[in-house]
């Protein structure tokens, strides 16, 4: 029907212009920021999927941190009680030699010079080893303020419910007492452990040392445990970035294709505009 008042066919032209102007102009902006989503009116559901994904993800990596600086924590601690031990078996060579009915009285006194040496730096490294400018081992009398003398709580993920706890308080504990029954210098007294009883200064310091051992199997045991830690989240933060990706991420190649598509179909409907629009002249032709 020819009218002057409806152009049917000029409103269904810009009908599908606005609608390929629309998806021409929601192509340009994925293909110039890269993201399929861009607004929740893009995809409601996998936007909000993909946010959760990257909340997850985002948190797996300041758990990777974690993990990284609670192992470094660690090694340093086991670090200070490698010293430790390397002193304590040290000071039982020299309680063994005092032992010796060989040694002379000069000699026992000699030996016990450097084993109180030895006792003091000993107490330096337990009490004054820090990480972070925390004390890590000894600390005060108490243990009060210490890392590795109380029990330890590592965030590992990113849920509030992914912790792992360490708790070598007890086996800290048991090193200091050994220590101070070994070694008088330990707690500041002049120590006569070579020149009075040499074989029960061999005993002692076995058992020191035998602590000190158990304590770094802990430690050890610990930081092998973040180790694989690290790497399960480091595989799950992969695949967590990959499944964002695959919410996120616009396919350039279909993108492109879809782009080009409404380019024509946007130059095809402004040419079938002009031509509707020039059908209301043959309305005017007919009252001629």
């Amino acid at each position: 029907m020819l009218s002057l008042h409806t152009n049917n066919a000029a409103l269904s032209a810009q009908n599908a212009i606005t609608r390929n102007q629309s998806a021409l102009s929601t192509s340009q902006t994925r293909l110039s920021t890269g993201y399929r989503i861009n607004s929740a009116m893009d995809d409601a559901a996998g936007l909000q999927i993909a946010s959760r994904l990257k909340a997850q993800s985002s948190g797996m990596a300041v758990a990777m941190r974690n993990t990284q600086n609670a192992t470094a924590m660690l090694q340093t601690a086991e670090g200070a009680l490698d010293e430790v031990s390397n002193m304590l078996i040290r000071m039982k060579d020299l309680a063994t030699q005092a032992a010796d009915g060989s040694s002379t009285a000069q000699d026992k006194t000699a030996m016990q010079a450097e084993y109180n040496d030895l006792g003091k730096e000993l107490a330096n490294v337990l009490k004054n080893t820090t990480f972070g400018g925390k004390t890590l081992l000894v600390g005060n009398a108490s243990g009060a303020g210490t890392l590795i003398a109380n029990k330890m709580t590592f965030q590992i993920g990113a849920s509030s419910t992914e912790t792992m706890d360490v708790d070598l308080s007890s086996a800290m504990s048991t090193v200091q007492t050994n220590v101070s029954s070994a070694v008088s210098t330990y707690s500041g007294t002049a120590g006569t452990e070579l020149t009075a009883a040499a074989g029960t200064a061999i005993g002692n310091l076995t058992t020191a040392l035998d602590s000190v051992n158990t304590l770094r199997s802990g430690l050890g045991a610990a930081a092998n445990r973040l180790d694989h830690v690290y790497n399960n989240l480091s595989n799950i933060s992969t695949n967590t970035k990959n499944a964002t990706g695959l919410l996120m991420d616009v396919d350039f190649a279909s993108e492109s294709a879809n782009m080009t598509s409404n380019q024509m179909l946007l130059q095809a409907g402004t040419a079938m505009l002009k031509q509707t629009n020039s059908m209301s002249s043959m309305v005017m032709s007919l009252l001629q």
